[in-house]
C-alpha cells in the first residue's frame, strides 16, 4: 500500500441525542458521513463509501477531529444553532451534488417539496431522481434532506425514519399538521 495515497477516515459517535445515536466519519477534507445509528452499525456503509470513492484508507477513532461537528450538533439540538458551518467531503454524481447543494439552501424551520428541489436543480421532471439523491445523502441533518416533503405536504421518505424527520422539523419550529 502506497502510504502517500492512503486516506484517513476519522470516526466517532454521539450516543445521547434527542433522536438517538449518531455516528460520524470524516476525511481530512471534511465530514463524509452522518448516520442515525451507532458506529458499529454505520461502519459497513462508511467503509463501502470509502472503497468506492477514496481507495486505500485507514480507519481511526478520533473524537478530537470531530469535536467541532459534535459541538454544532449539540447546539442544534438545544436550539442555539440554525445553520451548520462544517466542511464537507461529499462525493457523488453531478446531479446528486446539485441536489445536495439545493438542500443546503432550505432555511432552518422551512420546508420544500421534492418538486421544488427538482425545479431548483434544473430538472423539473426529476422528482423521483431528487428522492434518490436525498436517499443517498451521506450527511443527512447537515445537508437537511429532512426539510423535503411531498408536494401534498405529506411526510415521506427519510433514511432515518419518519419519526426522526418529524422530530427534527418540530425541533426547528415547523408545525406538523
Amino acid at each position: 500500500m502506497d502510504r502517500a495515497k492512503v486516506t484517513k477516515l476519522y470516526w466517532d459517535e454521539m450516543l445521547d441525542t434527542p433522536i438517538g445515536p449518531l455516528a460520524l466519519a470524516a476525511t481530512d477534507e471534511g465530514l463524509c458521513s452522518l448516520s442515525f445509528s451507532n458506529q458499529a452499525d454505520a461502519e459497513p456503509k462508511v467503509k463501502a463509501w470509502a472503497s468506492r470513492y477514496v481507495g486505500d484508507y485507514e480507519w481511526e477513532h478520533s473524537p478530537e477531529r470531530l469535536r467541532h461537528v459534535f459541538e454544532q450538533l449539540e447546539a442544534y439540538f438545544t436550539g442555539d444553532l440554525t445553520e451548520f458551518n462544517v466542511e464537507l467531503d461529499l462525493r457523488g454524481t453531478d446531479f446528486q451534488m446539485r441536489v445536495w447543494q439545493a438542500l443546503r439552501g432550505i432555511p432552518y424551520g422551512c420546508i420544500a417539496s421534492y418538486k421544488d428541489i427538482a425545479i431548483a436543480v434544473g430538472s423539473p421532471k426529476g422528482v423521483r431522481a431528487v428522492g434518490g439523491a436525498n436517499h443517498n445523502n451521506p450527511v443527512a441533518l447537515i445537508v437537511p434532506c429532512h426539510r423535503v416533503i411531498g408536494a401534498n405536504g405529506a411526510m415521506v421518505g427519510f433514511g432515518g425514519g419518519l419519526p426522526i424527520k418529524e422530530s427534527l422539523l418540530k425541533l426547528e419550529g415547523y408545525l406538523l399538521i
